[in-house]
């Protein structure tokens, strides 16, 4: 024990010139000590978690595919406008509630340890200075509270030992988590009258004109698609609430409750019923409410979801660090979306492709997801404790796991998607146009994979207004190469410009760490608080 106590300065100044630090015991990269079994419990069930939606969307993707390309290309447009809508409103909200709730537990319970222990010296104190006859007469009066409670119990047939005290302890007080929920249903209800009134426009400036043969299956998939946004906005926001406890399992098994009804009624209404697209959607909002039942059910029995009073709800803090995600999310989302536009331009065929590409692109690449979840739980906690060496720590792994998942993630992407693409389409030339985008999805996962991961590392440590600054000009010279390279490179330079915006937000994350700068200052050797 002194002799790891020892070693701890002499590992400080290792590791005072920052950009080392990604290099930090990098060859117990999957180590089973307490931090990578802590890592790996959280991000293995929200891996899954995060992947399941995804993959879901590649088998309705599939069983489309089948329809036509029309089809396929038509709800390609339809989910990148909902996936933007969504991401706006959802993305800045999961990632505060992950971090404001993480903090405010480990706050909560680090106050209530202070409590006990000061409980229990005044107990011990009190105890020591009692007489011989007040012990005997406090031991008769406990035995006396037992048999009545005893007797109680088996008046009432409970063989549950614990009362209802005991559970309503079980259940905390966060005001994180009330205000999130809240926050939830009103942009969930403000998104679907959002996108249900301005579907045709928003399909028109994504290149879907009047005389396209895709606006319709597009316009009845997205009208549909959007009744499901407040159960989309409410899940996602008890899935911040779970992740800043910790807790990754209880959402994946939601995930997978719901993505296999989804599964299960896809080819029921689009060939049975005959609904086409429209039972596509159908099935999709179903399945998400169902998973919104699931998690609102789990979460009342954890936590007191009606506040004291309103006053108790952190709308301001939401809205203060909200804005900085929020401007990060549509700086990220608009390049993607963009694309997508670029896309559907150059006609169904191309359109069809490169839905494809970029569906199994997102699936693969939030595989890595997972382990930005678990760096912000983990940061979020270890900064609310002020242990910033446990914070270095778990941000070089993460970070470590994430390039080595990626590197993994290339070579299966690769040769699955180069093999596998009739799955997704029959038509020979959207598979010609597949196999035009393989190698760039494939070789951008070990970027993909940093990327995202440096997402939870900066949230974990509260650097939301680095994160948006960052995020904005990395768009400004993204949709830049985006134009340039569409323009002269058709669908080649579509996915070049894609690969040189993950390649600028790896980056950014890597320049702020690297240098010790904001919240990491405390790399540099300095032992004062960073600021947050």
């Amino acid at each position: 024990m002194s002799e790891d106590a020892n070693m701890v300065p002499a590992r400080a100044k290792k590791w005072e010139i920052p950009i080392f630090v990604f290099f930090r015991e990098a060859r117990h990269v999957f180590k089973r000590d307490e931090l990578g079994m802590e890592i790996l419990r959280i991000a293995f069930p929200a891996a899954l978690a995060l992947a399941a939606d995804p993959i879901a969307s590649l088998i309705d993707t599939a069983f489309i595919g089948h329809l036509g390309p029309v089809e396929i290309a038509a709800v390609g447009v339809s989910i990148a406008i909902f996936n933007q809508a969504s991401k706006v409103t959802i993305f800045p909200l999961v990632s505060i509630t992950t971090s404001f709730v993480a903090e405010e537990n480990t706050v909560k319970r680090i106050n209530d340890e202070h409590q006990k222990n000061e409980e229990l010296e005044k107990g011990m104190s009190s105890k020591s200075i009692s007489t011989s006859e007040n012990r005997k007469d406090e031991a008769d009066q406990e035995n006396e509270s037992k048999t009545n409670k005893c007797k109680s119990l088996e008046a009432s047939g409970s063989s549950n030992p614990q009362n209802e005290e005991t559970k309503n302890e079980r259940r905390r007080n966060i005001p994180s988590a009330s205000t999130a929920l809240a926050l939830g249903v009103v942009l969930g209800l403000l998104q679907t009258i959002f996108l249900v009134f301005l579907a045709k426009p928003f399909l028109s400036v994504m290149g879907v004109k009047s005389g396209s043969p895709m606006l319709e299956p597009a316009q009845k998939y997205l009208t549909i698609r959007s009744l499901g946004a407040p159960a989309v906005l409410l899940s996602l926001s008890m899935q911040g609430v779970f992740r800043g406890f910790k807790d990754t399992k209880t959402p994946l098994y939601a995930t997978v409750a719901g993505d296999l009804m989804n599964i299960i009624l896809d080819p029921i209404f689009i060939f049975v019923c005959r609904l086409g697209v429209s039972g596509a959607a159908i099935a999709h909002v179903l399945s998400q409410y169902l998973i919104t039942l699931i998690l609102l059910i789990q979460l009342m029995k954890q936590v007191d979801l009606l506040p004291p009073s309103l006053k108790d709800l952190q709308f301001s803090k939401f809205l203060k660090n909200g804005f900085y995600l929020l401007a990060r999310v549509i700086a990220a989302t608009i390049c993607v979306t963009l694309a997508a536009s670029m896309a559907a331009r150059l006609g169904p065929n191309p359109m069809a492709a490169f839905q494809i590409c970029l569906q199994v692109w997102m699936t693969s690449s939030l595989l890595a997801d997972g382990l930005a979840v678990a760096g912000q739980a983990i940061l979020a906690c270890a900064f609310a404790e002020k242990d910033y060496q446990k914070a270095t720590a778990a941000a070089a792994r993460v970070l470590q796991m994430g390039f080595v998942l990626g590197l993994g993630l290339a070579v299966f992407v690769g040769v699955g998607l180069q093999f596998g693409s009739g799955i997704f389409s029959k038509d020979k030339n959207v598979i010609h146009m597949i196999a035009i985008g393989v190698p760039f999805v494939a070789a951008t996962q070990p970027i993909n994979s940093l990327a995202f991961v440096f997402d939870g590392v900066n949230f974990g440590a509260s650097d939301f207004a680095y994160s948006a600054y960052s995020m904005v000009l990395v768009s400004i010279v993204s949709i830049g190469s985006l134009f340039m390279l569409s323009k002269s490179n058709g669908f080649v330079g579509i996915w070049l410009a894609l690969t040189i915006y993950m390649g600028l937000r790896t980056f950014a994350g890597f320049w702020r760490m690297g240098t010790g700068t904001g919240p990491w200052q405390f790399l540099k050797g300095r032992v004062s608080s960073p600021n947050k």
